[in-house]
């Protein structure tokens, strides 16, 4: 039962060998920060039978007053929420504490919950969830609801 980077060994097909016009980026990006292995750039949780569950983006962190916090963790809970069908958080900068907000885009199930309709009583909720779960500092300040979460072509 351990968490950290994802590293890998070996060679696999396909596996990028350089980026265009910059080979120097490729070296300092994923090479360089783990000798001898392969950084994916993703944090990863080995449990003790040795299942592997990836965490989130390593480099994908907000800084909110003081305290490091990856995105994929305030995700994993807003989306335990039975109102909400998927999430995404993104820091924005502040007056006061530089990137020290959260601002969470949630498209809702909307199923006999009445959520819809109420997005206060929605967002003062997932507040309390993330004080609980996480802590009150990564509660986001700004929830939005937005009919769906802009994707890539492979989704």
């Amino acid at each position: 039962n351990i968490s950290g980077a994802l590293c890998i060994s070996q060679a696999w097909p396909g596996m990028a060998r350089t980026i265009y016009n910059d080979h120097k980026r490729f070296l300092e990006t994923y090479l360089t920060p783990y000798p001898g292995f392969f950084f994916t750039g993703d944090g990863v949780y080995r449990t003790s039978e040795g299942y592997y569950q990836l965490t989130g983006r390593l480099d994908d962190i907000i800084n909110i007053s003081g305290h490091r916090l990856g995105t994929a963790e305030v995700e994993d809970v807003v989306n335990h929420h039975v109102a909400v069908a998927e999430s995404a958080v993104i820091g924005y900068p502040h007056e006061i504490k530089g990137e020290g907000e959260m601002l969470a885009f949630l498209p809702l199930k909307c199923l006999s919950q009445g959520y819809c309709n109420a997005v206060e009583t929605l967002a003062a909720e997932l507040r309390e969830l993330i004080s609980k779960k996480i802590a009150k500092y990564a509660a986001p300040e700004h929830v939005q609801v937005t009919h769906r979460l802009p994707k890539t072509r492979s989704g």
